[in-house]
């Protein structure tokens, strides 16, 4: 098991700090801190620190966090582009530490990965009907790229294991066809202003 840092209780952040965050692609090393900022979230289903390690590592070509000027993570992004569908970025999990929220480190996020993958011209992911923080940004992602978003079936409630309380249907969202953003950079010292 992972000896995961901890992730700084939520505090407001200074401007001057807000400016200097820092989008990169993810290292083997930021498996455990991932772990514990998903843990310090709050709202995203959880998964062993192994996973955060594996595609910390192997996926990290699809991955992405955010960085404060300390090297402190306040946001990360995880997906992959799925095997059978090389046209397409699948967006696994997506979250924001509390004390760097209305940033727009989320849709910065995106822009940052997918403008990474010249073949992808369709982003998908499955959200449940209570986020309506992910709707708002997969939506606002869609516009950005003037993009279509259709919204299909994706995992009905009942392909969840029976648990209390029972997890929500995931319908699917899939936003296409896109280019990259002509204002989006691949680069790796990207920064909010």
């Amino acid at each position: 098991m992972l000896d995961a840092p901890t992730v700084e209780p939520a505090k407001a952040m200074e401007p001057a700090t807000a400016a200097l965050i820092r989008l990169r692609r993810t290292r083997p090393e930021d498996g455990a801190a991932i772990w514990s900022l998903r843990e310090a979230v709050g709202t995203l289903d959880p998964n062993s620190a192994y996973l955060y390690l594996l595609l910390a590592d192997r996926f990290r070509d699809t991955c992405a966090v955010a960085e404060d000027a300390s090297g402190g993570l306040v946001a990360f992004l995880t997906g992959f582009v799925p095997p059978r569908q090389p046209d397409t970025y699948f967006v696994w999990q997506i979250g924001v530490h509390t004390r760097a929220r209305g940033l727009g480190l989320a849709g910065r996020l995106l822009d940052h990965v997918v403008d990474r993958l010249p073949a992808v011209r369709f982003l998908e992911a499955t959200v449940s009907p209570s986020n309506t923080a992910s709707s708002a940004l997969f939506r606002a992602f869609a516009r950005r790229r003037e993009a279509k978003l259709v919204v299909s079936a994706g995992y009905p409630a009942d392909r969840f294991p029976a648990v209390e309380p029972p997890h929500e249907a995931e319908p699917l969202y899939r936003i296409g066809p896109f280019e990259p953003s002509p204002t989006s950079s691949p680069t790796e010292n990207t920064s909010t202003s």
